[in-house]
């Protein structure tokens, strides 16, 4: 397992992980109307930053965020690996940003890229674990971000996926999902830390459709059976869902909780307040259900595009 030393969130709800976690406890909302955000682009809901971001600095800020809590020096150490999660479809070069959040922290080692979709922000985060617990580094830096464009509204309204009104997840009078924006990051260590822990991870793709999920839930559920080695539904304290509320992906998630047996355990769905972050939403999400938790045992899950589907077990005692 590994451990989580410092984390960070930047989004239109706020700066830092704690200013984001009571804007959601005050029932604050990043998410209204944009009538003139893109040319050419109907009006849509979602929670965008007032000024539009830059990618890499917008990045850098969060990890100097969550840096900022650790000793001075781990960004640069060698022992430290960068693993960037974006779904960026409108930037096909990945490494270049992701080189330059690194040398920003003056790090030697070649960054990582994880793009898998929606679920590339608990993906980054297995990938993590699995780094460190194989001993090739002693510290990550998990970083996961988003900003909106037109290419990337104006696909998902091709789809006519996006809803006009704020999101109501597993709702019968959800419309659909809303887009976000925000940074996140998660830095992890294999050295043994106090707080929360990453226990276990997986990740499955069921290549049900390149778009729409699985009727069965076959990968979510796989990656549920996965998480719950050595642990009971009854050990589950908080469950962080995907709740996109999209018809299919809603209903492919019920189907998964209920086979894997978690249908009694509480629920976080927090795209209400953030919108689809995309590749920040699993390391955003991640840091929301640690603090609103505090301690005990929480599971977060994703699914996305082509079939993939990730799940992470966390534990604080």
């Amino acid at each position: 397992m590994v451990y989580c030393l410092g984390h960070s969130i930047i989004s239109p709800l706020g700066e830092g992980s704690q200013a984001n976690v009571e804007a959601i406890r005050a029932g604050r909302s990043g998410l209204k109307l944009h009538t003139d955000r893109f040319l050419d682009v109907e009006p849509f809901c979602a929670s965008l930053f007032d000024e539009p971001q830059d990618f890499v600095p917008l990045c850098v800020r969060s990890a100097e965020m969550a840096l900022g809590q650790l000793p001075a020096g781990i960004g640069d150490k060698k022992e430290t690996i960068f693993i960037l999660s974006t779904t960026k479809g409108d930037n096909l070069d990945l490494l270049t940003p992701a080189n330059k959040i690194a040398r920003h922290f003056g790090n030697p080692n070649r960054p990582i890229v994880v793009s898998n979709a929606c679920t590339s922000g608990v993906c980054a985060q297995i990938t993590a674990k699995r780094l460190l617990e194989a001993g090739l580094y002693n510290y990550a830096v998990v970083v996961g971000c988003d900003i909106q464009s037109r290419f990337i509204v104006s696909g998902f309204q091709s789809f006519k996926a996006l809803s006009p009104e704020p999101c109501l997840p597993f709702s019968p009078e959800r419309r659909g999902l809303n887009l976000g924006e925000a940074a996140a990051t998660i830095v992890y260590s294999n050295q043994p830390h106090e707080g929360w822990r990453l226990e276990a991870g997986a990740i499955h793709n069921d290549a049900n459709h390149i778009s729409a999920p699985s009727r069965t839930g076959e990968g979510s559920f796989l990656c549920l059976r996965d998480v719950l080695t050595g642990v009971t539904p009854a050990d589950i304290d908080l469950l962080g869902v995907h709740g996109t509320a999209t018809l299919y992906n809603d209903a492919m998630e019920t189907i998964a909780i209920e086979r894997a047996g978690l249908q009694r355990v509480p629920i976080s769905a927090l795209k209400p307040y953030y919108g689809h972050t995309m590749g920040a939403a699993g390391v955003v999400e991640t840091i929301i259900g640690m603090l609103l938790l505090n301690k005990g045992t929480f599971i977060k899950m994703l699914s996305g595009f082509g079939g993939v589907n990730a799940a992470i077990r966390l534990k604080c005692e």
